[in-house]
């Protein structure tokens, strides 16, 4: 595992198309959401990070659905070499979880490289007219090592806080928040030569 950080793709920026397809095969894309705030989270099944906040991205999910916000994620990891990502598991995953929004294939990784997805979790919050709002940590907890492949997500379990926050103020029509930190994650497991200029091994 590499722990990286995200690139903190500069605010303002509008938010890259899309048209990729979710568990059921359905295409989803971008336009699909035209007029309402959307939140792009790039997760994957098997990242420890994203298990650790795997029952809040659920919670948030649900709750800002229902204020209005349009909330998509995008699993783009080499299959090949990460099975555990494989879109058969991505449905398991869903049902698992009881994830309600679509959790979208990027098997060319073009999207990650678009929004600049560097991790998992990657988080991308976008304004109504789809310009970028906020990006970086959902908050400041993670996962607690133990030992090589065994985690503790109880002790300090997420709770959304930046990305609460951050919600919160675009809901009201207030500016951005001066301060966003990066998020930290599992790097995004790049096909062999497909890695993206701003990757760093």
């Amino acid at each position: 595992m590499v722990m990286v950080n995200s690139t903190m793709m500069p605010l303002g920026t509008a938010a890259p198309d899309f048209a990729l397809p979710d568990t059921t095969g359905q295409a989803v894309r971008r336009d699909d959401f035209a007029g309402k705030p959307l939140l792009m989270m790039f997760i994957c099944n098997h990242c420890p990070f994203v298990k650790h906040v795997a029952k809040e991205l659920k919670r948030l999910a649900d709750e800002y659905t229902s204020r209005g916000v349009a909330v998509v994620a995008v699993m783009s990891n080499d299959v090949a070499n990460h099975p555990d990502d494989a879109p058969e598991k991505m449905k398991d995953e869903v049902v698992e979880r009881g994830y309600l929004f679509p959790y979208l294939y990027d098997e060319t990784q073009a999207v990650a490289k678009a929004y600049t997805a560097a991790c998992t979790p990657d988080l991308f919050l976008f304004d109504a007219e789809h310009r970028l709002y906020y990006r970086g940590q959902l908050d400041e907890t993670r996962p607690k090592r133990i030992e090589s492949g065994v985690y503790d997500f109880e002790t300090t379990p997420a709770n959304g806080a930046d990305l609460r926050a951050a919600l919160d103020a675009m809901l009201l029509g207030q500016p951005a928040p001066e301060t966003q930190y990066p998020a930290a994650g599992c790097n995004i497991k790049w096909k062999p030569g497909n890695e993206p200029d701003y990757f760093k091994s």
